[in-house]
Parts: structure tokens; C-alpha cells; sequence
């Protein structure tokens, strides 16, 4: 077994020897001077004889070697700073890393596709921050599966778009109900009067609307008929309104059957509802887009005018905004 405390052998000091005053190597003592100096001097002293140096200390194997002294622990503020560094350290090279992964990502994307930064207009209008209104106290949803007629129990009005930022309010269609012949009034004369038969035998109970007008002209109005259940809703629609390739009924304006708006976002439409959108293929000199959208027992009639062009990103938003308050 192999002794750890064993250590190197001790080197022993030399001591320097006592300096004392120089013998003459004959034994003979030295002349006395011729005269006297009037200080006594003090002899000079030789140089000391020089200390042989020590014997070299043999190396020690490894083995043997003592194990090394731990450091002394650092001070605790030396600690506390050294930890401080480090941390600082480390952040650095971190957020420069993240840095220029951000930096490269905005340069690969499109501006479109960076939130917060200033993009183009694509003509989209601000419209208030939308929610859907609070049921009455017991009420079901539409879509529940217990809600076999899908009735909306809110109240219709509530579920109206509203205004968009820098519009200016139609003061007939104030969001408030109107007369069913307010909502026939967006169709020609010869198709009214079958129209409004239809809307009587079909169970209408009320008629709400919104309408507004943008700096640029570009006139909107918003019509939602509420029947007494989703069958009546549904029947009034696809008997006059549309669910074909084409418009069954045209609108004011309209000089030819319009077309489906194949232009439109159908990745944003509600599973619980159905939408029908329809633009001018040669629009006149007023250029009218209109869209329809059954939901339980309501249906909306969403129309968009202007002379010349009517821009197709507003209306588009417009219709998907609308479709999810029904929804």
C-alpha cells in the first residue's frame, strides 16, 4: 500500500559562517602603520565565501505526489461578478444570433408577410374591433345540434357589419328594421311583386339594414331577413335569390346576368353557412358586386356600387367580416 503522505526529503538550510577579521596565512602580524589617521577606519571586510548551493531535489513520481491544494474559494462579490459576466456573455452571443435571424427572415419575406411594418395599401377599410353579441339569458346557439330551425336569438340588428373607419351612414338603412319593400327596392320593377309574394308565404318575420358611403363613392348597403326557421330561410333563397353558376335574380344596375365571383377568398368561408358571390363581368357605367349568405334562418343580401370600378378587396372583406358575424 503506497504511503500518501510520504513527501520529498528535507532539505537542509546552510547557515552562512560568523564574518570575522582576516589572519595573515604566515602568522605573522601585520606592520603598524606609519602614522596615524585621525579616524580610525574600520578594516575593510572581505567578501563573504560562497554558499555552495543545494543539493538537487530528486523528482517524485506521480503517484507519489501529494495531492494538489484546492484553490481558495473566490470571494463572494468576485462570484456574484464573475457570475454577471457570464450571464452577460451569453446573452450577447445569444441575441446576436437571434439578431441575424431575424434580420435574415425580414429580407426573404415579402412585406405583406412581416407583421408590424408598413405595407402597402391594398384597400382594405378599418373596421371596428367585431364580436359577436351576448345571447339572451337561456338562449342557444344557432348551430347548436338541439337548435333543429337554427334560429339566431340575438337580436337581428346586433348582427349587422358596422361602419367601416372615414363612412359615411346612409340615413335611411341606420341598422334599424326597415320595410321588406326597402330590400325589394334593390331589384327591378317587374320582379318585385313576385318577390314580395315569396317573402310572405315564405314565413318573413323582420327585415334589418346598414348602409354607408366611402370617401371614394363607393356605396355599401347590408340586408339581413330573418324567417321563422331555416327552411323557410333557405326555400325564399334558392327559389329566387341564387345557389346556381349564375345570379337568378339581377340587381339594379345589372344590365346581364351576373357570374360567380371566382375572385373571392373561399378559403374563408364559415362551415355553418353558405355564401354566394357574384360580380359584373361587363359592368356598366355603375359597376355592382352583390353576395348572398344563408345562415339558419337568416339571409343577408351584401351590395357593393360605384361608377366606373368597384374595387373587389373591400367587398371581399366585407362579405368574409359579415359571414362570421352570422356564423
Amino acid at each position: 500500500m503506497i504511503d500518501e503522505t510520504r513527501t520529498a526529503p528535507e532539505v537542509r538550510s546552510v547557515h552562512e559562517p560568523e564574518l570575522t577579521a582576516p589572519q595573515a596565512d604566515d602568522g605573522v602580524p601585520p606592520e603598524a602603520p606609519e602614522a596615524e589617521a585621525p579616524e580610525a577606519q574600520a578594516p575593510a571586510v572581505p567578501a563573504p565565501p560562497a554558499v555552495p548551493a543545494p543539493p538537487a531535489v530528486p523528482a517524485v513520481p506521480a503517484a507519489l505526489a501529494p495531492p494538489a491544494a484546492p484553490a481558495p474559494p473566490a470571494a463572494p462579490g468576485r462570484r456574484r461578478r464573475l457570475r454577471t459576466v457570464l450571464r452577460w456573455t451569453a446573452a450577447t452571443v445569444v441575441f446576436a444570433a437571434l439578431g441575424t435571424a431575424v434580420a435574415y427572415g425580414i429580407t426573404e419575406q415579402e412585406r405583406t408577410d412581416v407583421p408590424g411594418l408598413a405595407t402597402e395599401d391594398d384597400g382594405r377599410w378599418v373596421y371596428p374591433k367585431l364580436a359577436k353579441p351576448v345571447l339572451p339569458a337561456g338562449a342557444i346557439d344557432p348551430f347548436d345540434p338541439t337548435n333543429e330551425a337554427q334560429i339566431h336569438y340575438a337580436d337581428l340588428g346586433s348582427l349587422l357589419l358596422p361602419l367601416p373607419a372615414g363612412a359615411r351612414p346612409d340615413k335611411q338603412l341606420k341598422g334599424d328594421r326597415v320595410p321588406a319593400g326597402r330590400f325589394l327596392a334593390e331589384f327591378p320593377d317587374h320582379q318585385r311583386e313576385d318577390l314580395e309574394q315569396d317573402l310572405i308565404d315564405g314565413g318573413l318575420r323582420h327585415v334589418v339594414a346598414r348602409g354607408w358611403t366611402m370617401a371614394d363613392s363607393t356605396s355599401t348597403r347590408i340586408y339581413l331577413l330573418r324567417f321563422h326557421s331555416v327552411a323557410f330561410a333557405e326555400g325564399f333563397f334558392s327559389t329566387n335569390l341564387g345557389g346556381a353558376p349564375e345570379a337568378v335574380a339581377p340587381l339594379n344596375g345589372v344590365d346581364q346576368v351576373a357570374p360567380v365571383d371566382e375572385s373571392y377568398p373561399f378559403a374563408a368561408d364559415i362551415l355553418s353557412t353558405n355564401r354566394h358571390v357574384y360580380g359584373e363581368s361587363e359592368p356598366g357605367a355603375v359597376h355592382v358586386r352583390h353576395a348572398y349568405i344563408t345562415a339558419g334562418d337568416t339571409v343577408a343580401l351584401i351590395v357593393q356600387s360605384r361608377k366606373g370600378t368597384s374595387a373587389a378587396v373591400p367587398f371581399h372583406q366585407t362579405v368574409v367580416l359579415q359571414n362570421q358575424l352570422l356564423g
